[in-house]
């Protein structure tokens, strides 16, 4: 356990930077699991429009810091071959 006060501070931030990190890691992956919803529904229009909003929350969590650019293209490239089995 840290003894210095800046080091205390420090553990807060990290500790709220990750709480923060997560949420937006789950807010991706929710728009992931609706895209291939409406994918597998065949709703063509739909799959459309959630793949561009999940492109663009994929691209600001990079900006973030908060996902890696190869992960993040590695995301995008996974959702555009995604169809429907």
């Amino acid at each position: 356990m840290a003894n210095i006060k800046s080091a205390k501070k420090r553990i807060d931030v990290i500790n709220r930077q990750t709480l923060e990190n997560k949420a937006y890691k789950s807010k991706i992956a929710t728009q992931v699991k609706k895209y291939k919803m409406a994918v597998d529904n065949k709703e063509a229009e739909k799959a459309q429009k959630l793949l561009s909003e999940t492109f663009s929350l994929i691209d600001s969590a990079v900006s973030k810091g908060i996902l890696q650019k190869a992960t993040a293209n590695r995301k995008k490239a996974r959702l555009s071959q995604y169809t429907a089995k």
